[in-house]
């Protein structure tokens, strides 16, 4: 499946939307999205990981990455939502001690 990625404000929230496969192929892309957005003053962003197919180690890092980014500008990172498999990602690699994962991103934002 085609990665996107979309956003949107939220009060003091940015959305960011991703859809298909996070991977070796579309971590690029990501990195470029989300630097940007830091760089253009986001500074609470959450992740809408609800239309995620597919995430590998390669599209942690860049999230990783992005959260030393984030923090360094006192900013947050958190994700919502995303199928079972998704989640099961950041549960078995233990990232969930380092992010929060809503369930929803209704949940997110409140």
């Amino acid at each position: 499946m085609d990665f996107s990625a979309g956003h949107r404000r939220y009060g003091e929230h940015t959305i960011v939307a991703l859809s298909g496969d996070i991977d070796v192929n579309t971590s690029q892309r990501l990195r470029e999205v989300l630097i940007d957005l830091v760089d253009n003053g986001a500074r609470s962003l959450i992740v809408d990981l609800d239309g995620v197919t597919f995430l590998d180690s390669t599209g942690l890092g860049v999230l990783v990455g992005i959260s030393h980014r984030l923090r360094a500008a006192n900013g947050t990172l958190s994700f919502a939502g995303g199928s079972e498999r998704v989640r099961n990602v950041f549960h078995v690699t233990q990232l969930t001690k380092i992010f929060p994962l809503h369930p929803t991103l209704e949940r997110a934002l409140c």
